[in-house]
């Protein structure tokens, strides 16, 4: 490989984006694999990284979106590493979009046998009227509170 006093800004530009992009697409790998562990935990380890690349990438490609010259000269094959970068980052995000989906599914749905599981064990009342409460309340001191989307 070419030292990078010897490469052309173009050149320079995609290389630095390829590192960007493989370096991100590690990363996200990672969180990928840690969701579909069911260890959401292990993916909270490189939140912080992931984020502040995440937002590099995002202001390094609208700018390149914006002014392709920027990356035109570089040479045809680290143009294609870029390309191959990229394509290898879009099907990892894919990966852990359904990952983070499976996931969410699945916690959605232990919150909701927890609650339904509250709700059948509370007493129910019986009767009508003010005096109806029924003698399982004043003893039952469980509350919970619900949002649909948990």
């Amino acid at each position: 490989m070419m030292s990078s006093a010897s490469l052309s800004p173009s050149d320079e530009r995609v290389e630095q984006l390829i590192i960007l992009t493989e370096r991100l697409t590690d990363l996200i790998a990672k969180q990928a694999t840690a969701f579909e562990a069911r260890r959401p935990h292990e993916a909270a380890r490189h939140v912080e990284e992931t984020a502040k690349l995440a937002n590099v990438y995002r202001h390094e490609s609208a700018r390149v979106r914006g002014n392709v010259a920027l990356v035109q000269a570089a040479t045809p094959d680290r143009r294609r590493r870029l390309v191959r970068a990229t394509e290898a980052f879009d099907a990892v995000l894919a990966r852990q979009s359904r990952a983070i989906a499976a996931a969410k599914t699945v916690t959605e749905g232990l919150v909701r046998a927890v609650a339904n599981e509250i709700a059948a064990q509370r007493p129910q009342a019986a009767g009508y009227g003010p005096s109806a409460h029924g003698a399982g309340y004043a003893n039952n001191a469980t509350a919970i509170t619900l949002n649909r989307k948990a």
